[in-house]
């Protein structure tokens, strides 16, 4: 079932989104080579603590995993596309790195993510990025009033697409706010003009997932959360949380 949300309780998904920009904003400043993903999880559950804030990520158990998710980031490195588990790992010079956040405050959620390099970066990596930036924009300015799910999607896609990257088939974002995942999904590719339409106070975490060697394949780790490619070629996220408004989308994760 999808809730409208209020100018009210968007403004109160705001502080909770306020949070994950700083956690991640705080990770990112200190991915540096040689730190572990451990100590970077560790990083982000001070600045969730520090703001009064749970996290909608540990502890969580979908149907298809498992174990619960034992950590309050997802950290994905180099082929890694999403869902990595922070451990002992231990970051190298070029390392291409995704952080997927979330925070609870006052019983409403915020979910973004972030790609970045470590050290020196590869053209090619920054290139990735760029486009998952630029896809995450796109999907973003369809989300208006009027338009229907199929628009970001088809907007997401088409940026992809152009770019030659790959696209994990069945990933994509999802409604969002009292919990973490609600309805309705956002695909990463699809028609135009299909899907649920969108009417103020629906609040979507919007988040392309990019593939650099071109196909869709992937493969679940051992761990049974860690997705990665199955070419071995290097991924890519961005997220943000964004409502639906009669003045346009409204992100709500931004710094």
């Amino acid at each position: 079932m999808m809730e409208l949300k209020t100018d009210r309780s968007i403004d109160e998904m705001r502080a909770a989104g306020r949070v994950v920009a700083h956690a991640l904003a705080a990770v990112r400043e200190s991915a540096r080579v040689g730190v572990s993903l451990l100590e970077l999880d560790g990083v982000a559950r001070a600045v969730l603590r520090e703001a009064g804030a749970s996290s909608p990520f540990l502890g969580y158990r979908p149907r298809f995993a498992p174990v619960p998710f034992p950590a309050v980031v997802c950290a994905s490195v180099n082929d890694a596309i999403v869902h990595g588990v922070p451990d002992g790992y231990r970051l190298r010079d070029g390392d291409l790195v995704s952080i997927d956040c979330g925070a609870k405050l006052r019983g409403w959620v915020g979910d973004a993510a972030v790609s970045f390099t470590v050290g020196r970066p590869r053209p090619a990596d920054l290139r990735l990025i760029a486009t998952a930036e630029a896809a995450l924009a796109a999907g973003i300015a369809a989300a208006v009033p009027g338009n229907r799910i199929g628009d970001i999607a088809h907007a997401i896609g088409t940026v992809c697409r152009r770019a030659g990257f790959g696209i994990p088939d069945g990933f994509g974002g999802h409604g969002v706010g009292r919990t973490m995942h609600e309805d309705p999904g956002v695909p990463n590719e699809g028609p135009p003009g299909r899907g649920v339409r969108l009417r103020p106070g629906m609040v979507l975490a919007i988040e392309p997932m990019l593939i650099a060697g071109g196909t869709d394949d992937y493969a679940c780790d051992a761990d049974g959360w860690t997705l990665r490619t199955v070419d071995g070629s290097r991924a890519a996220h961005a997220e943000h949380t964004v409502a639906i408004t009669a003045d346009g989308p409204r992100i709500l994760t931004a710094l």
